[in-house]
């Protein structure tokens, strides 16, 4: 193997490590956005979980983060809570922040 041929594989593996925090990053996110949102709604134990665990599954009908910003804006609406887009917006990346910190000191 030559060392052009290390450097492409290395630079290989830190793609799929990156891709893979994002990933576990997003994820870890959507869940806390999810309890947020649930506390916001008014739901307690295993029903905020479950929430939650929607909000995760909303990430995967399309790329980005878009649908996931819909589902907590629609659920907010028909049950009248007061948060503007921006507000949502916000906490969406704050909350991916500390996301990223639980992901990297393993909590």
């Amino acid at each position: 193997m030559t060392t052009f041929d290390k450097r492409e594989e290395g630079f290989e593996k830190k793609f799929a490590h990156d891709e893979e925090l994002k990933f576990k990053a997003t994820s870890r996110r959507n869940k806390l956005l999810g309890l947020w949102a649930a506390e916001k709604l008014g739901r307690t134990g295993p029903d905020a979980e479950t929430y939650a665990k929607e909000v995760v599954m909303a990430d995967f009908e399309e790329s980005g983060e878009d649908d996931v910003f819909r589902k907590v804006r629609k659920d907010f609406d028909a049950a009248g809570v007061a948060a503007t887009d921006q507000e949502i917006r916000s906490v969406m990346v704050d909350l991916m922040g500390k996301a990223i910190e639980q992901i990297k000191s393993g909590t």
